[in-house]
């Protein structure tokens, strides 16, 4: 017999009054916040040790998985040189280092490589870290990088002075942003607040001298501040934004000392982003233009009354972001849940769309440094095509593939199948749903699914692929994307639809998927896991109590469930500047709206799916007592007797480990959790040549 299991962990109920609104909030588990109370770090100690006690049955599966995720990664890798300035820069990996090595090649790449900074020897002896930014001056001597050694993004500044080795006295911390001036003396960067973690501040220093000003000071709470450097270099951007709107100011970067200037000033709901080219700013704007469009004006008077339209608003077509070259402007669009890469001739005016092979993919643009650059380069991947790296002439539009990401280990792309399906939202929306599986997969409700979603912020899910995906298609698991409301990939009017007192419309646009899904016989609910993080796991906590008979598990990744007590502290990191996406609990309406679908506030006694529920320790965007206190109130009230884990990452943030190895350990986990409960019906990957014939590889329709 197997050993007998610990009993679940059971937190004190301690409860806490908050009364507001007429209203009296009790919470029983306050008491988790204190994370330098023993008592907190034994129970999360404790709730560990249980979620790996139930999971250890399962050690050989997840070997096995972590074994097979290995073997589709080539571990010895480098990726495509870029070029800016006169140097070329390069990434690598070498088998059995956690970390990346920065490298770049002098004048030429058939000059030797050097290497910049080998990430492995800084994370020596630490469990986490994570490299914020790395740049160089512009005469290549000097290169500053950021480190955060905790998880909390939290980054500290360094500069070293290539050719000695040497390291400047400067040691800046909570570093945001940072930026050059052409001397080569002159640093602007930006720091966040310690408490808020909100970035306000930008500092101008001259290094090796005590001379640093505060040359900004951002006082909306609403706002955060980054700085940054054209493409052409001559000119630097301070850009200020809140959810919703926006502000950029320009200075010379020739001219450190001189006078910042508004472009456009801030005003409710205009949100609007900065390039530079001979004199000129461009602007992309929401201005009359709810999915944005591009104009142009002189950079010395760049008001309204001096616009001239390059691209005009389309409806359908949302312009993600906006690259300017000396002769063109490339655009990442979306249309229709498809992101799409279009280029303007700035010489003809013309607006043209790069072709792409799949109907369903994702591409995205950079790194592109060069000004005058004759290509734009871009990365392009689907569900089922690995990614690849590819440079698009910008007269011809003609691409070149440079590299795709080599998948070893047997992986044969014709052997899986990807596609999109469109579900119905109770309100009539159609929302689009990405899929991919293996052939022979079959469609009569017996296979397993994981559905994933985020929906939040207006963030777009892109169907990319992954290599770590493989064992679960491989063992007749589905794998689908709900495109849901709150997202952008149907444009800004998707986003709208999302948030603030419209944000029940995510959670009814899941469940719409899930139901589809389900009815087009894709899965069946004994079959049907789930999986959100973030913003996607306050997603995941919000449809389980809402709809729990139509999953059998759930993943919760660092999930903002508490959302009306964490809204209602003020003293919490991003709380203030999250009321335009959220709302402000201080105010009745939006404090009732979230009290209707706040997760944590919803638990109650009835059944639930098998749930995971992973926190972080130092997690500085949603506190792991988040997740912790939601499995205690369910621990104490939910009917059934499906497995609740607890799983506490206690030496990283909120993105999970640092070390490539440690997140494919972290993936293993997860992976065989979701086959033990959902059954993959086949307990080992299919033989490579079982490939079916019932979906072709890039099918439009499901």
């Amino acid at each position: 017999m197997p050993p007998a299991l610990p009993p679940s962990p059971r937190a004190a109920r301690r409860p806490k009054v908050t009364e507001i609104h007429g209203r009296r909030l009790v919470d029983d588990y306050a008491w988790l916040r204190n994370r330098d109370d023993p008592e907190v770090r034994a129970h999360l100690d404790a709730e560990d040790a249980y979620a790996e006690a139930v999971m250890a049955p399962l050690r050989p599966l997840r070997e096995a998985l972590y074994a097979e995720m290995l073997s589709h990664i080539q571990e010895t890798d480098r990726s495509v040189p870029y070029r800016d300035g006169d140097d070329w820069f390069h990434i690598r990996t070498e088998e059995g280092r956690q970390y990346p090595v920065f490298c770049r090649r002098r004048g030429s790449l058939e000059a030797p490589e050097e290497v910049l900074l080998d990430q492995n020897a800084l994370a020596e002896g630490k469990p986490f870290l994570s490299i914020g930014l790395l740049t160089l001056s512009d005469d290549a001597r000097l290169m500053a990088y950021s480190v955060d050694e905790t998880g909390y993004r939290q980054y500290t500044l360094v500069i070293r002075d290539l050719a000695t080795g040497r390291f400047l006295p400067e040691r800046l911390e909570r570093v945001t942003s940072f930026v050059w001036t052409p001397d080569g003396r002159t640093v602007f960067y930006t720091t966040e607040d310690p408490v808020t973690k909100r970035s306000d501040t930008l500092h101008r220093h001259v290094l090796g001298t005590a001379e640093t000003a505060v040359v900004y000071f951002e006082p909306d709470e609403l706002f955060d501040i980054g700085v940054s450097r054209s493409r052409d270099r001559s000119m630097l951007f301070l850009d200020i934004a809140s959810k919703t709107s926006s502000e950029t100011r320009t200075l010379p970067a020739a001219a450190p000392g001189g006078t910042w200037r508004v472009v456009v000033p801030r005003s409710r709901r205009h949100e609007y982003d900065v390039g530079h080219r001979h004199g000129e700013l461009f602007i992309r704007t929401n201005r009359h233009a709810q999915n944005f469009r591009v104009v142009r004006a002189p950079a010395g008077d760049p008001v309204e009354a001096n616009w001239i339209e390059v691209v005009p608003h389309r409806p359908d077509v949302k312009i993600e972001t906006m690259d300017v070259f000396a002769r063109h402007v490339a655009l990442q669009v979306w249309e229709h849940g498809i992101e799409h890469l279009e280029v303007v001739d700035l010489e003809t005016g013309a607006l043209r769309r790069v072709p792409q092979p799949d109907p369903v993919y994702s591409l995205a643009v950079g790194p592109n440094r060069v000004f005058d650059a004759t290509h734009v380069r871009f990365a392009y991947q689907s569900l089922a095509t690995p990614a690849s790296v590819y440079d698009c002439d910008l007269d011809t539009l003609e691409t070149t593939l440079l590299k795709e990401t080599p998948v070893p280990g047997g992986f044969d792309r014709d052997a899986y199948a990807s596609a999109r399906t469109w579900a119905t939202a109770p309100d009539g929306e159609r929302v689009p749903i990405s899929l991919v599986a293996r052939r022979g997969t079959p469609r009569d409700g017996s296979a397993p699914l994981l559905l994933y979603a985020y929906g939040s912020y207006g963030i777009s899910i892109p169907p990319a692929f992954s290599a770590a995906r493989l064992p679960l298609l491989d063992r007749g698991v589905t794998y689908a994307i709900a495109h849901i409301r709150g997202g952008g990939e149907l444009g800004e009017r998707w986003r709208e639809q999302g948030r603030m007192l419209q944000k029940l419309n995510t959670f009814t646009d899941f469940v719409a998927c899930a139901q589809h899904l389900i009815a087009e016989r894709y899965t069946s609910p004994d079959r049907l896991a789930i999986q959100g993080g973030s913003a996607g796991g306050m997603l995941m906590g919000g449809v389980v109590n809402m709809r729990p008979e139509l999953f059998r598990a759930a993943i919760v990744q660092v999930p903002f469930v508490d959302v009306v007590n964490t809204m209602l502290d003020a003293t919490l990191p991003l709380t203030t500047s999250e009321y335009i996406e959220w709302g402000d609990p201080n105010e009745r309406e939006a404090f009732e709206y979230l009290l209707r679908y706040s997760p944590y506030d919803n638990v109650r006694a009835q059944a639930y799916p098998a749930l995971l529920v992973k926190v972080a320790l130092h997690d500085s965007q949603v506190p792991y007592w988040e997740g912790a206190k939601l499995v205690a109130k369910l621990r104490a009230m939910k009917t059934d007797d499906h497995p609740l884990l607890l799983k506490v990452n206690f030496a990283a943030g909120h993105g999970g480990a640092s070390g490539r190895y440690d997140a494919l350990r972290e993936t293993a986990f997860d992976w065989a959790w979701v086959l033990a409960e959902v059954g993959s019906g086949v307990p080992e990957p299919y033989p490579p040549h079982d490939l079916g014939t019932n979906s072709s590889s890039n099918s439009a329709t499901a």
